[in-house]
């Protein structure tokens, strides 16, 4: 690919830069809530932890590359990722996955810009990040959930679980049979001549600072508008009635029990409520362990419009441009959907 000459690039960005101004002015002329006050906490420092998390990912993944150290990263998953023939490059993103997934993603971009990944293959490693991603949160809301709704909870994580080991497995089974090994280099890595052992880290970090800046601003281009949309719509309300329509229109034609639909009023509108609801609910008697497992995993699953369009979306968007980002949104979040519905089912079936 012929790079952009430097002009190019900063006009995009001074253009996404004024897009993003323009939205958050139409954002505090139309509603007192998006106070100026505010607008650090809500919006720039969550905004610049974000492009930390990128440019941190972008610049591993280059320096990784660059150093001859993606085998020596890959080795935590090689044997799944061998079977899969996805190569030891996802399997590092996978790697940096259990650390970061902002920066796995953009690990997994930049692999596929410069060609040394297929589309497929970025496709099935990203799904397969939900592995570490599901990790990388556990230990928080274990803690959380576990001595809310107990008995109740465990099962609702090792239902959650078998879902996510799965589908998984799935992907895995696919790219065995789809994806296509590498002719000339059954590791995929496919190195340049010369730097088959890698190269010194003075010459790695050379090579990084030449590509990040570029990398980067194209990235930060689709980022800051989408992220600062976001942050609108929720100042204006938008979330807040989309889990009020979510609520009521679910529970009231499709949940008819009282005590299921409060445990899925409560998972929409804010994860620890959900658990609180079902804890006190179990507690009282109004539910029993089934009841509540199968509520549980309910509002889990419709929830995820509210949550994937306020906290995925800029993300995915951002860092795999949006076409790209909303389609590995979509389908990634769609199996993870028709996983919880299949393992519900089979639990409800059972008892």
């Amino acid at each position: 690919m012929t790079p952009r000459p430097d002009g190019s690039k900063n006009r995009r960005l001074a253009v996404s830069f004024a897009v993003s101004l323009a939205i958050l002015a139409v954002g505090i002329g139309s509603k007192e809530a998006l106070s100026l006050q505010q607008m650090p906490k809500e919006l720039l420092w969550p905004l610049v932890r974000l492009m930390l998390m990128i440019a941190v990912g972008l610049a591993a993944g280059q320096m990784i590359e660059a150093a001859g150290w993606t085998k020596k990263l890959a080795v935590l998953a090689a044997p799944l990722f061998r079977f899969s023939r996805l190569g030891p490059r996802c399997s590092a993103a996978f790697t940096m996955a259990f650390f970061s997934g902002e920066a796995a993603n953009a690990m997994l971009f930049d692999f596929y810009k410069e060609d040394k990944i297929s589309k497929k293959q970025l496709f099935l490693s990203n799904w397969i990040n939900q592995v570490p991603a599901y990790f990388l949160h556990l230990p928080t809301t274990f803690f959380i959930v576990i001595p809310l709704t107990r008995w109740a909870g465990g099962l609702y994580f090792l239902l959650t679980f078998i879902a996510l080991m799965l589908r998984t497995t799935l992907f895995l089974i696919y790219g065995h049979l789809q994806t296509e090994r590498n002719l000339t280099d059954p590791s995929g890595m496919d190195p340049e001549p010369g730097t088959r052992g890698g190269r010194p880290a003075g010459k790695a970090w050379t090579a990084v600072k030449k590509k990040l800046p570029g990398r980067f601003v194209r990235i930060a281009v689709y980022v800051l508008p989408i992220y600062t949309g976001v942050y609108v719509l929720n100042g204006l309300g938008f979330f807040e009635a989309a889990r009020m329509f979510l609520s009521e229109t679910v529970t009231h034609r499709a949940v008819p029990m009282e005590s299921v639909s409060l445990v899925i009023v409560g998972f929409i509108a804010e994860f620890t409520s959900g658990f609180a609801a079902a804890g006190a609910l179990l507690d009282a008697g109004a539910l029993t362990v089934k009841e509540t497992v199968l509520a549980l995993l309910a509002g889990n699953i419709l929830a995820f419009p509210v949550r994937a369009l306020r906290h995925q979306l800029p993300r995915y968007m951002g860092i795999f441009s949006p076409k790209m980002g909303l389609q590995l949104l979509l389908t990634g979040q769609g199996f993870r959907i028709l996983s919880l519905i299949l393992v519900a089912v089979v639990y409800w079936s059972i008892g």
